[in-house]
């Protein structure tokens, strides 16, 4: 079976609109040069990539990281899209906003506990 890069492209083209995203911002976000990201999205220069190639660009388009690779080789593509990167983005932000603020009452806990023990070692020594 022949691949199919012209459905590939269409893909990605498709997807990039949706996310309303530009080429370099897709080259950014998955790691692939732009140099790659342009002759696949074009279909301009048709030679075996790396899986990891596709894959990256799979994940970050928010797909399945075979995706890609199913579409290119005519197969069925995995079912259910992963997270958008902006909502997974978006939700490791909360994720780490949370983390800081719990950080943070913990920090103040311990700096009570050290004045504490600092007041107690104080009597002490008197």
């Amino acid at each position: 079976m022949s691949e199919d890069w012209a459905a590939v492209a269409k893909a990605i083209n498709d997807r990039v609109k949706e996310l309303g995203w530009r080429q370099r911002e897709l080259a950014e976000r998955s790691q692939v040069s732009s140099a790659i990201v342009r002759e696949i999205q074009r279909n301009t220069v048709n030679r075996k990539r790396s899986p990891r190639t596709l894959e990256s660009l799979s994940i970050t388009l928010g797909w399945h990281p075979d995706y890609l690779d199913a579409v290119l080789n005519g197969r069925q593509p995995p079912e259910g899209n992963l997270e958008t990167p902006d909502t997974a983005a978006e939700r490791l932000e909360k994720r780490m906003d949370s983390l800081d603020s719990r950080l943070s009452r913990i920090e103040a806990g311990l700096a009570a506990v050290v004045e504490q023990l600092r007041e107690l070692t104080s009597r002490r020594e008197r």
